[in-house]
This record gives C-alpha cells, structure tokens and sequence, in this order.
C-alpha cells in the first residue's frame, strides 16, 4: 500500500462509521468503474482505434470540432 493511500485510510478512519461506508461505496464503485474501462480498452483491437482515429480525422477536417483552448480557457 502507499503512503498516500496509508495517509487517506487512516483521515477515513477517523470519520464517523456512516461516513466511512459513504466513501468507502464511493471508492468501490470507481474501482469497478476503472475495471470496466480496463476491460474495454484491452478489449479494443488496433482496426477498431483506426476506425477512431480515421473519425477524428475527419471531423477535425470538416470543423466539426471546437479547440481545447475554448473548452478549457486558460485562468491566466
């Protein structure tokens, strides 16, 4: 085990019991979750990630698409 994930346990530890079980459901639903994505990416063939990339391609060529710049504007 981290010592992060020694540090988190033992600050969890110190929460009331309900509270506890609330992030621990938390924590076990994103591990499933992270499972499931695991599971999909290992299960994607390289035909089907050029397939992707072919779409992206042609989206970004037809301006289907909007810059990261406008999505995630910087806080300078």
């Amino acid at each position: 085990m981290t010592e992060l994930l020694q540090q988190a346990i033992a600050q969890i530890q110190q929460l009331p019991p309900d509270l506890q079980d609330a992030i621990a459901s938390r924590f076990l639903a994103e591990l499933k979750e992270e499972q499931k994505w695991e599971s999909s990416f290992a299960a994607t063939t390289d035909d089907r990630w050029d397939r992707m990339a072919a779409m992206v391609r042609q989206e970004i060529t037809e301006g289907e698409t909007v810059a990261l710049d406008e999505v995630f504007p910087s806080q300078k």
